[in-house]
Parts: structure tokens; sequence; C-alpha cells
């Protein structure tokens, strides 16, 4: 049976998915949440995260905003388990969110699973795919804090974007913090390269309930969720708990393409600078912390963070993006999947040929195997590759400057360029998309003038 039959089938037979009850508890080494969930006739879920202290300075979590904040995260967790059925009503039993609240969370959810959607083929809408209702009439109550927050937290995730954050940004490396979320060697070798401590790296370990690997297994729905949607309710949870006034993402401008042209349907949607606005908007009015999220590399292409990150080499052979790679002990680039690819590419103008295989270990130019993945990325295929990698003209223009470097220098082309030469059109690379500046973002002036230097 298909996927968009299973849709069908599922939502007939388990109607509801429950979301019954949240604990926030601490002991000398940790925070703790825990959340359970529901599907009535099918299963329950008990995913939890788990928040090293280390020696690093938390307030109580015994307030109405923590339980709140630890309430709301509840709220973008679930999505993981509901999209495993897709019952058609979401009834939350421990809390309360108005009809605004609503709206938020229902579009968070449909454009944050427009990926899931459109892979397994299923047909439905922002108003139908599911109702959000409330067992409880009444929510938290309180005003905004009043307190001296200041400092940064950065997430990072391994791979160059946050790097250029970390370097760029100037972070101070007693006051600021990088933030993990289930740590790898090479996301802490990363933060320490960067100069942050043990005492400055937030350590956050999310367990995914075995029940959803289960379902996966016997064929129920799976596919990609909002991910960045959950880390920014979690670094805004940690950083309330920090006292620090910034959430520096590293986002960029290329994540607002969409992956399907004609459509909204955007495997980075919560890395979007729309998802960074309407979350901003909302923590504003309902979680009430002097905490500001926004991302710092947001006024840059892919192809200007390329050219910082060239030359920051001490990152060069620690540094990893690909998803593949990161399911064993070690982290490596696996070379086959899309997201090696378009690393591969967007560093190719600054690091091609040698520097660029001792990072990957072998020339990805080189590879036939990897033809159909690099025509998707430049465009020519039926759709983007569902994975983080950046927008068409950036992909061309990045394929094409390697191209002139090469024959500038009389170098023979490798089998992909080679191709692309003869099937598709060069960029004009004399219209250097890396000196551009994209003003829509929501940096203040000083940390523009950070970032602008690293332009101009």
């Amino acid at each position: 049976m298909d996927n968009s039959l299973k849709f069908e089938q599922y939502r007939k037979e388990y109607k509801e998915f429950i979301y019954n009850s949240y604990s926030l508890t601490e002991d000398e080494e940790a925070i703790y949440l825990e959340y359970d969930f529901e599907i009535p006739g099918l299963t329950s879920f008990s995913p939890k995260l788990r928040i090293a202290k280390k020696n690093m300075k938390f307030k109580s979590i015994d307030s109405d905003y923590a339980r709140n904040m630890a309430f709301n995260i509840g709220l973008i967790e679930l999505i993981s388990y509901w999209k495993s059925a897709c019952p058609p009503k979401i009834l939350i039993k421990c809390g309360y969110i108005s009809e605004e609240q609503i709206k938020f969370w229902k579009k968070i959810y449909f454009y944050g699973l427009g990926e899931l959607f459109y892979t397994n083929g299923i047909k439905t809408s922002k108003e139908d795919f599911v109702t959000i209702e409330c067992s409880k009439q009444v929510g938290f109550n309180y005003n905004f804090i009043e307190d001296s927050s200041e400092g940064y937290i950065v997430p990072i995730g391994g791979g160059k974007d946050s790097v250029v954050t970390l370097e760029t940004l100037k972070i101070n490396k007693l006051n600021d913090f990088a933030l993990i979320i289930n740590p790898k060697p090479v996301t802490l070798k990363c933060a320490k390269i960067a100069g942050l401590e043990n005492d400055n790296i937030i350590e956050v370990y999310r367990t995914i309930d075995k029940r959803l690997i289960e379902l996966n297994e016997k064929g129920f729905i799976n596919g990609h969720t909002p991910f960045s949607a959950m880390l920014a309710f979690v670094s805004y949870f940690v950083a309330y708990l920090l006292s620090k006034k910034y959430i520096a993402l590293s986002n960029e401008n290329s994540a607002n393409e969409s992956n399907v042209v004609g459509e909204k349907i955007n495997h980075q949607y919560s890395k979007s600078f729309e998802f960074e606005c309407d979350f901003e908007n909302y923590a504003n009015q309902f979680l009430k912390a002097p905490v500001k999220y926004f991302s710092f590399l947001r006024p840059l292409n892919e192809l200007q963070i390329a050219k910082i990150f060239s030359k920051h080499e001490k990152y060069h052979s620690v540094f990893k993006s690909c998803n593949v790679g990161s399911k064993g002990a070690e982290w490596i680039w696996c070379c086959n999947c899309a997201k090696c690819l378009f690393a591969y590419i967007i560093l190719s103008p600054f690091l091609y040929k040698d520097k660029l295989v001792s990072i990957f270990g072998e020339d990805l130019y080189a590879k036939e195997s990897l033809l159909k993945t690099f025509i998707e990325l430049t465009g020519n295929g039926e759709t983007k590759p569902f994975d983080c990698v950046g927008t068409y003209e950036e992909v061309n223009f990045a394929i094409s400057k390697t191209i002139e470097n090469l024959e500038n220098n009389g170098t023979e082309l490798p089998i992909l360029l080679k191709y692309f030469k003869e099937n598709f059109n060069i960029a004009d690379t004399s219209k250097d998309i890396t000196k551009l500046y994209n003003n829509e973002n929501n940096l203040t002036e000083e940390q523009n003038g950070m970032l602008r230097k690293e332009v101009f």
C-alpha cells in the first residue's frame, strides 16, 4: 500500500493524537524534560531531553516561565510522533494555547512537513490536515521578564556555517556559549577550535522514543520533520535559563528557496527567514523572555559563506556536513549524497582541487555516479534534492567559476564539469554574487557591521 492510501487509512483508524503531560525536573547533573504523547489504539511515546549543567549558572526551573517553555518544547517535539499516523486531531490535555497560537503551530506543522507530504504523495491542506484542541481553558499568566541578559548562544552542528558565525561574531570565550544537540566528536572539536572550553559548551541530549523507530520499521509514515524549529525552542529555553540575550543561528538567505518550483515545499522551512520572524513574534507574545532569536548569516548566500570558511583552514580537516556519514561512530563524508556534492561544489571556486580532495578524500567532480544528483543541484532535474543545499544560482555560479579557474590554468575538466559545460549555460562570473548583501535580516547595526567587514 502506498503512503497516500496509508494516510487516509490511518486517519480513519487513529483519530486523535494526545499530548497528555510534560515534566520538568533537575538534579545536580542536569535539567530533564520528558513528554507523554499517545495515539489511542496504537501506542504511546515518552521522548526525553537532558540539558547537562556542568558548572553553568542556570536559573531555577521552578517558575511559570520555565514550565511554559517546557510545555512549548513539547508542542514542537510532538510533530515527530504525530506524523507516523497523522491523526486528524491533536488534543492537548496539559496546557492551553489560544487561537492565535494554534494558527502559528498549524503553520509550523504543515510547512515543516511539506517535504514529508510531497515525498509520500499525500494531498492535504493547511486547513484540513489537522485540528488542535485544548481540554484546559486557561494557560500561563505572567508579564515580560525584567532581566539583565547579555551575551550569545551559538547553536553549532559541525558544518561550515556555524564555524563562520563563531569566527565572525567575535564571541567572548568566557561569557558566550556554543549549544550542541546530541554532541559528536566533530561538533565538540569545532567548538574547541573556536576557543570555547567545556563549561561554555551546552550539551543537550535528545532521546527519540524507540516505539517511533519500531513504527517506522513497520512501514508507518516517516520523513523529514522541522528539526530547526525544535532547536529554536530548546535554545530559547536554555538562553532564558542562562540569561543570554542572543541566539545566533547560522541560517543563510539561500534557505528560503523552495525545493519544488512553483510550490512552497522547502526542506529548510524552519531555517527560512519566514520561520525566523514567525518564531520571534511568537516568543515575544507567548514566551516573554528577553531573548532575541535570529540568524547571523541571513544576509549572506551559501557561496559567500563558503568563501569566508575557505580562509579558516584550522577547521578544514574537522568540519562535516554529511547526514549519511553522521550515522556511524565516526562522522565521515560519504561522498555519494547531495549534501556532500553540494558542499564540494560550493567550496570548489576557492579550494579546488588539492585542498578539496584532501578534505573529502576523493574528487567528487570525477564521479560519474553523481551525475543525476549534479543535474538536480544545478536546477536541471525535476526537483532540488531534499537536503540542506543552496540555490541553483549559487551552484551554477560556483561550477562556472571553477571551470573558469581550471581553463585559465590550462587544466583538463573532470567529467561533471565537462558535462556542465557541454550541456548547460555557463554563468556570468563577472557579476560576483559573493559581493551581495541582503538587508532583509534581523541583525543589529553592530552585528551587520561585523558581517559586512567579511564581505566588502
